[in-house]
């Protein structure tokens, strides 16, 4: 059985009671949902057991934690395309690698974002902005489809992408941020290296 007193391998342990309420062992007090994902923020591990059973729901109360923070107007991070094609997975044969590649693309995302916002921010302070970050959803897509026929060629095939009309030209500062978008390519690279090396475990 877990040890659920306080610290648990150095996470703070939090148990849920039967009324709902949730209490963290190491600060001895009570706390909501809003005090764990500020918790979540600040980088401060936890786990969370339901205090009669000790069964681990942490799971349950961070997906309870992201449900809060979509239900807030202006806080929505997830497209409602997304959850379905999310939903869709549940029961599909790639299900069990989606995780990992989730996983995966969200830590490379949060290590690069810093450099990210900073090449951004140097497009012309915003000017451009849109289509390079289409560019790149456009390539984390490719990324996504090489990396599903990986694991199965033929289980997997997303919908062509209706045809579109010819972009206008760029706009002149465009041409200044050449330097800028290759070096977004080239992490992105990096990102499908690292998806090719776990395909091969």
């Amino acid at each position: 059985m877990a040890d659920t007193q306080g610290a648990d391998d150095g996470r703070v342990v939090i148990k849920k009671y039967a009324n709902r309420r949730l209490y963290n062992t190491a600060s001895s007090s009570y706390v909501t949902l809003e005090h764990l994902s500020d918790m979540v923020k600040q980088g401060v591990d936890f786990v969370v057991y339901d205090a009669k059973t000790n069964e681990d729901i942490t799971r349950t109360v961070l997906t309870q934690i992201i449900f809060e923070e979509e239900s807030r107007e202006g806080q929505n991070l997830l497209p409602i395309q997304f959850l379905r094609q999310l939903i869709g997975f549940y029961g599909n044969s790639m299900q069990a690698f989606l995780p990992s590649y989730l996983e995966l693309s969200l830590a490379t995302f949060a290590e690069q974002q810093e450099r990210m916002r900073a090449q951004f921010a140097s497009i012309g302070q915003g000017k451009g902005l849109g289509g390079a970050y289409e560019d790149q959803i456009r390539q984390n897509l490719a990324m996504f489809d090489r990396a599903m026929k990986m694991f199965s060629p033929f289980a997997y095939a997303r919908p062509e992408e209706p045809a579109k009309a010819a972009p206008e030209p760029a706009a002149p500062a465009a041409a200044a941020s050449d330097e800028t978008l290759d070096a977004l390519k080239r992490q992105m690279a990096e990102m499908q290296a690292q998806i090719e090396k776990l395909a091969k475990r």
